[in-house]
């Protein structure tokens, strides 16, 4: 059934922005400043700033010590394979596996939310500028398409964008890793401080550093943010609005325009094609809650769905004109699907500063940029590219004593005395574009709305691996 009206002019906007994460919340805001009337669409449930239900409850508050019982976990099974683990205190902003389903013809891990914010509400928070020889790196490299901008081009987006959401980091002046406009950074602790300078001693080009994230540690602007409380319960969502969410940042922003028209529980399905024009003129909805369908007009219309989430409405967007995808002149649409390696890289233990400990739950690691392939002396003859570390390092807890059959006084007093300090260090590897790295449509597996879902067929290959 569609409910559209045979009036346009209640469905008729400027522009359309579909898509409340990061990016669908800095279009809305952008639009939205601008003075353009815009619609901004979001497939799951409204989530207002400061509504995060679980954001100030304590450990004794959730049942199972914050785990899922082992009937909920059926619900998750890719979700929680991502070392992002579904918790009680944050399963509401995961998506259920068995409602919305995907397909593997090679494993690929899907993270989603569905709900405005997005993986806003959800992400590392950890921020990297690209630097010149990342846009300069197919073109050098001989691999896709070379980029259509560089560095300096899009150096001032990047000052307007950090200036408004707040990263903390420090300044190091390094070329594969240009320095952002930062707030104070946080603090390393006493074994990443001797790390650093053990890094520094022995490798002439690398370096250890905080971690560059979307915290802010300064008070004053940002649209009345508060400032990081070292809780680290991030994944519930912030109450302080310290961390960048399009909930706390942007989505504010473009409402007090008066500009914003925003609809959850609105699943858009497919881009309206002007056969006239030989353009997108709007999109067609599926209300979440009563299942009818609607269509939505206006002169831009801004994808902002995720990357897959986004592929996934342009492959469902066939025509005449695009009988394999909305602009998919090229047969490109779907591949090239990119992902980075994960839980790739060492720990260990120190035995040192057994009489330290530090403050507050910090909400961030450490950075070990990358020092391969970005100089003569750091070139690889086995692959191209390159890789950071994350990582850090703290003092383990009572839990280690789990494990022990001890019992007593003595035991006791063991369980109020830390633990020794280790450190681990995760690489991040970048992944080049390949063709048959792809996702495809899949008409036979439908989601709990009868929409057609994405089957996944990607792999890492040799430069991945040699890396």
């Amino acid at each position: 059934m569609n409910f559209n009206l045979n009036d346009k002019s209640d469905v008729s906007y400027d522009a359309i922005v579909v898509g409340t994460g990061i990016s669908g919340g800095w279009a809305a805001k952008e639009l939205c400043e601008k003075g353009i009337k815009t619609l901004v669409l979001e497939r799951g449930r409204d989530v207002k700033h400061g509504e995060y239900p679980t954001a100030s409850l304590d450990p004794w508050d959730l049942p199972n010590q914050d785990r899922l019982s082992l009937e909920e976990l059926k619900d998750y099974e890719k979700q929680n394979r991502t070392g992002y683990t579904v918790r009680q205190s944050t399963k509401h902003w995961w998506v259920k596996d068995t409602e919305h389903p995907y397909s593997e013809t090679k494993r690929f891990d899907w993270i989603r939310g569905y709900h405005v914010g997005g993986r806003s509400l959800l992400w590392g928070r950890q921020s990297y500028r690209w630097s010149p020889m990342d846009f300069e790196a197919n073109a050098r490299d001989g691999v896709a398409v070379d980029w259509p901008i560089r560095y300096k081009e899009l150096e001032p987006w990047y000052d307007h964008v950090e200036n408004f959401v707040g990263i903390s980091g420090e300044k190091l002046g390094l070329a594969q890793l240009p320095d952002s406009q930062f707030q104070a950074p946080m603090d390393l602790n006493c074994v990443e401080q001797d790390v650093r300078k053990a890094i520094e001693s022995n490798f002439k080009e690398r370096t250890l550093t905080i971690g560059r994230v979307a915290h802010i540690t300064k008070e004053g602007g940002h649209n009345n943010r508060g400032t990081c409380q070292y809780r680290n319960r991030c994944m519930r969502g912030c109450p302080y609005g310290a961390y960048f969410s399009s909930n706390a940042s942007t989505l504010p922003a473009a409402a007090a325009t008066g500009n914003m028209t925003l609809r959850p529980n609105s699943i858009v399905y497919e881009i309206i094609f002007d056969k006239e024009t030989q353009k997108a003129k709007g999109v067609r909805i599926m209300d979440a809650e009563t299942k009818q369908t609607k269509e939505y007009f206006a002169k831009i219309v801004f994808l902002c769905a995720s990357a897959l989430g986004t592929t996934q409405i342009l492959l469902n967007s066939s025509s005449d004109r695009f009988p394999n995808g909305f602009g998919n002149d090229s047969g490109e649409l779907g591949h090239n699907l990119m992902d980075h390696h994960f839980k790739v890289g060492a720990w260990g233990v120190s035995d040192e500063h057994g009489d330290k400990y530090y403050q507050g739950r910090r909400p961030n690691g450490i950075y070990v940029p990358r020092f391969r392939n970005i100089s003569k002396s750091t070139k690889r003859k086995d692959f191209i590219r390159g890789y950071g570390y994350q990582g850090g390092a703290s003092r383990s807890n009572w839990t280690r004593m789990v494990r022990e059959m001890g019992f007593g006084a003595q035991f006791k007093e063991k369980l109020f005395v830390p633990g020794p300090w280790s450190m681990g260090l995760n690489a991040f590897g970048e992944c080049l574009p390949y063709h048959e790295n792809k996702v495809t449509l899949n008409e036979d597996v439908r989601d709990k709305y009868g929409m057609p879902t994405l089957t996944f067929d990607a792999e890492w290959k040799e430069n991945e691996l040699a890396m």
